[in-house]
């Protein structure tokens, strides 16, 4: 007799914070035979799991792919076909740049799955370093924007459309690229003195916060030596960081210029 297939929940881990996940994805933690964590999942998070619970690595950092895509949906298909009931954990929301095609292969496969989202760090991290990314006055628009594409420079974006139409950007994966991200949106008319807040590792205890304009961020990351994980944030909305930033960060000199 065939085996009955087991289910998948994609599930988001939220953004650092190991208090900002949800009570759905502890859930389908309690419940799992098998999960599947990634690189900023914070570690706590797996305590929710099963104490016999298979638990696998799939880290990616920049440059350096722990386990490659293609076996990641392998054994998401291989789990599920053993009848095991596996979670997918990602960091912050796992429709927010994550791997949605993770959610095409089990339906290619016909494995029944189901998607329980997270808090993704574009919101939760600006909202830690006192920045709400919306705005009664300030921004009636917000843009969620990567900074990283498959081909490294995010140069197929329309950054003329985000410089005039949208009034806060949160991009994810930028560090690398930001003196490109500056450029392009001066390049197409945003004004050189919009403020921009980077957030090193936003919600956790570790979170530093440096401010700057789009003409002045960049000498400023590197001055403080921010890296990955951070969000860029860019708006009228980031003068309320000194207004109601309400997280003590870890202290740093020269922090906000």
């Amino acid at each position: 007799m065939e085996r009955k297939k087991g289910k998948v929940y994609i599930v988001g881990a939220g953004p650092g914070d190991p208090e900002l996940i949800t009570v759905k994805a502890m859930k389908c933690l309690a419940q799992a035979d098998v999960i599947l964590y990634d690189r900023l999942v914070n570690p706590v998070l797996l305590e929710y799991g099963r104490t016999d619970a298979e638990v696998i690595y799939c880290g990616k950092a920049p440059g350096n792919h722990c386990v490659a895509q293609d076996a990641i949906h392998q054994l998401l298909v291989d789990k599920a076909f053993a009848g095991k009931t596996v979670v997918r954990l990602k960091g912050g929301d796992p429709f927010v740049f994550g791997h949605g095609e993770e959610a095409e292969v089990l339906v290619k496969h016909g494995i029944e799955f189901e998607v329980v989202p997270g808090i993704t760090s574009g919101i939760a991290a600006p909202a830690y370093a006192g920045i709400p990314v919306t705005h009664r006055e300030l921004s009636r628009s917000f843009a969620m924007v990567t900074g990283h594409c498959l081909n490294g420079t995010p140069n197929n974006i329309r950054w003329d459309y985000l410089a005039k139409g949208v009034d806060t950007l949160a991009i994810y994966m930028g560090i690398k690229h930001l003196p490109y991200i500056c450029n392009q949106l001066q390049s197409y008319g945003k004004d050189p003195g919009t403020p921009i807040a980077v957030i090193e590792q936003g919600t956790t205890d570790n979170q530093r916060t440096v401010i700057g304009t789009l003409e002045t961020i960049t000498e400023v990351v590197k001055r403080n030596q921010l890296a990955n994980p951070a969000m860029i944030v860019i708006g009228e909305v980031v003068k309320l960081s000194e207004k109601i930033a309400w997280f003590t960060e870890k202290v740093m000199e020269n922090s906000k210029t």
